[in-house]
């Protein structure tokens, strides 16, 4: 008996060790991922090309870097940003990072016949290339496996029917601030698909004072515009300055966010934005690649991953402004 007992024991010892043991293990592998960047990439250090059309001055281009960064932090990334606003030299850039043999690409199509068949060669080559932003039809051309952003013709629709539903038959003004962006111009048009009397306005927004005068000599111009739609938050500040200078009470509409422009909606100075969440594309981009990259994943399942649009007015501007100190919305 006292033999069986001492055996006994000794089996719950070795049991209780084992659950111990198996605990430590657990932890300990988690502990490993989590100092691997998740642990699928195995230790290595992968490097991606980030390569946007970033105008100068647009703070819209910080949130995307922001979220891009983030994630290339979490996950130990080697992020390579680079930037042109002109598609010739975005494409030489798309170039440069396959020459510098990158593990992978993400680009936007801003200038899609540009860009297009140097982003399609890098996934010939097999780098991994993830399209965001801008591209939404054009994505699968470039040889992109993923996309993230927002549909610029619904955003585009979604505002027209908007201004519709307030039935006051007035003009609507519609601010494009690079010529040949394709969401810009889609944009547009889906505001006058769902409203009829609106029209484009070319400024330059990279010379925010030269937009302001031409949106001003634009409202003493036509009296008859009664809404306002600019595609940038620092656009839509030049528009409320040119509407104090003319004394015009058009409402102002806006793609998305800044903190200004977030301060403007809580005043009730813009009317609402239409975010398409750039921070979430950045983000995505880097995870998407880095997903491919470590464990052969295809987010969106073959179609693309929409980050908008998204509406932000009175409704919900407190809860979100917050986020806008952070760079975040």
């Amino acid at each position: 008996m006292r033999s069986t007992r001492k055996s006994m024991r000794q089996l719950a010892v070795l049991a209780a060790l084992g659950v111990a043991l198996a605990a430590c293990s657990s932890q300990g592998g988690a502990r490993n991922q989590a100092e691997q960047a998740g642990g699928a990439s195995g230790g290595r250090t992968y490097t991606i090309a980030m390569i946007t059309h970033e105008q100068a001055g647009d703070t819209f281009w910080d949130k995307i870097r922001a979220g891009a960064e983030e994630a290339a932090r979490v996950h130990g990334i080697d992020l390579k940003y680079s930037n042109n606003e002109q598609g010739p030299e975005q494409a030489t850039l798309v170039q440069n990072a396959i020459d510098s043999k990158v593990d992978g690409i993400a680009v936007t199509l801003s200038s899609a016949d540009a860009v297009i068949p140097v982003a399609k060669k890098a996934a010939d080559a097999g780098i991994p290339v993830v399209a965001f932003n801008q591209g939404l039809d054009q994505y699968k051309q470039a040889g992109a496996k993923m996309y993230f952003g927002s549909d610029e013709d619904l955003a585009g629709q979604s505002v027209g029917q908007r201004i519709a539903a307030e039935g006051d038959g007035g003009k609507t003004l519609c601010v494009i601030q690079a010529q040949g962006s394709v969401a810009l111009e889609t944009r547009c048009a889906g505001v006058k698909k769902a409203y009829p009397n609106t029209e484009n306005l070319q400024v330059n927004g990279a010379d925010l004072p030269s937009v302001q005068q031409t949106i001003g000599a634009k409202l003493s111009q036509d009296p008859s515009i009664t809404h306002i739609v600019t595609l940038g938050a620092p656009i839509a500040m030049a528009a409320m300055q040119a509407q104090a200078d003319s004394g015009n009470t058009a409402k102002l509409v806006t793609f998305d966010l800044n903190q200004d422009a977030a301060k403007a909606i809580q005043d009730g100075k813009i009317d609402f934005s239409v975010d398409q969440q750039p921070y979430v594309q950045g983000y995505m981009a880097v995870e998407g690649l880095w997903f491919e990259l470590t464990n052969g994943n295809d987010l969106g399942g073959g179609k693309p991953v929409l980050t908008g649009p998204s509406f932000v007015d009175k409704s919900n501007i407190d809860q979100i402004l917050p986020y806008t100190q952070n760079n975040t919305r």
